[in-house]
């Protein structure tokens, strides 16, 4: 380790780097969530065009140095998804809360995550957005947390803030509970 290197850890300058893949069905506002993130809160909407297959961005945000894997939610990219699974420090699940008609298909696809073989028996944090929450039929975040059964999940932290991708509201919130939850984590494996 280097000498800057080392008097960054030292003092908490040093970012924490972390793997994160970005998990939702196809128009729910994964690839808004994390311009948001990546630029700061200077998202528009019409820069962002829906991820066909996968995108990876880097940046850096809180104490954390970000690698996330924005995964295309449409049906025919919902099988590269596992490719990702295995180096995986987190999960973003991003939900469409103004979509109540698939709900019952978000529930089938977590359902069939959290019983992958590079999951199932692994601790990790789950956080999910119940994002457009701006729109007038949006689910509150607890009808989606009981629609999705969240409750159920037993061995792996998880959490679910309601969101904006666009103007930012409730991601800042999220963020801020993952970074908490990755530190706590890291912290009980030493």
């Amino acid at each position: 380790m280097g000498l800057f290197a080392f008097l960054s850890t030292l003092f908490g300058f040093a970012k924490t780097p972390v793997k994160i893949v970005v998990l939702g069905l196809d128009n729910s506002g994964k690839t808004t969530l994390i311009s948001h993130l990546k630029d700061e809160g200077n998202t528009q909407s019409f820069d962002v065009v829906p991820t066909v297959g996968f995108t990876v961005e880097k940046f850096k945000k809180g104490k954390l140095d970000f690698t996330i894997f924005d995964m295309s939610g449409q049906s025919t990219y919902r099988g590269l998804w596992e490719s990702y699974y295995a180096d995986t420090d987190a999960i973003i699940w991003v939900l469409d809360c103004s979509d109540k008609l698939r709900m019952s298909i978000a529930k089938h696809e977590l359902g069939v995550l959290l019983g992958h073989r590079d999951l199932a028996e692994r601790s990790f944090p789950l956080l999910f957005f119940a994002n457009k929450m701006d729109s007038h039929c949006a689910l509150s975040p607890v009808e989606c947390m009981q629609l999705l059964a969240l409750e159920e999940i037993q061995n792996k932290p998880w959490h679910i803030t309601g969101s904006n991708a666009i103007s930012g509201e409730g991601v800042d919130d999220g963020i801020q509970w993952l970074g908490d939850t990755l530190e706590k984590l890291r912290t009980a494996r030493k």
